[in-house]
């Protein structure tokens, strides 16, 4: 039987689906009347973090892996209302992404592509789109200390 050929891409979408499972648990910790909540004013809420999240995954992942066109403001405007509907959000969020980058030629992932920070290439964005989830899903961390909430058990590879 032959293993697996383990790659950078293979690598990436193990991790991303135990991010989106970790981001998932930390959003259904925190009560819905909660979601307002933000340390300090300088803050997104709860509930605007993970819609952030969201946000950079899905103009990540369309713009840099797919034919797609990102479309902000069509996106800023399918936000959810309730609890559940944020939480599956963020779960097709993912798994769009996921798809995207499954769908990439693991060869493509040296090509270089214009970004605002300069040239970069795929997968540096796959970093990025990685370090961005973790950057905002800490915040979300010590948003549940902040409210007497442990957060769930860290989820790594």
């Amino acid at each position: 039987m032959m293993a697996q050929k383990f790659t950078p891409k293979s690598a990436f979408l193990e991790k991303w689906e135990n991010s989106k499972a970790y981001l998932v648990a930390m959003a259904e910790s925190m009560p819905y009347d909660k979601y307002a909540f933000r340390p300090s004013e300088r803050e997104m809420d709860f509930k605007s973090q993970l819609l952030h999240i969201c946000g950079n995954m899905t103009w990540l992942s369309t713009t840099y892996f797919s034919e797609e066109e990102f479309d902000r403001q069509k996106f800023n405007e399918s936000a959810p209302d309730t609890k559940n509907e944020l939480i599956q959000f963020v779960k097709d969020s993912f798994d769009k992404a996921h798809a995207r980058i499954e769908q990439t030629s693991e060869e493509t992932l040296a090509d270089k592509v214009d970004f605002f920070a300069g040239p970069k290439s795929k997968l540096q964005i796959l970093n990025l789109l990685q370090d961005h989830v973790t950057h905002h899903r800490g915040q979300l961390i010590v948003y549940l200390n902040l409210n007497e909430i442990k957060p769930p058990k860290y989820v790594g590879w």
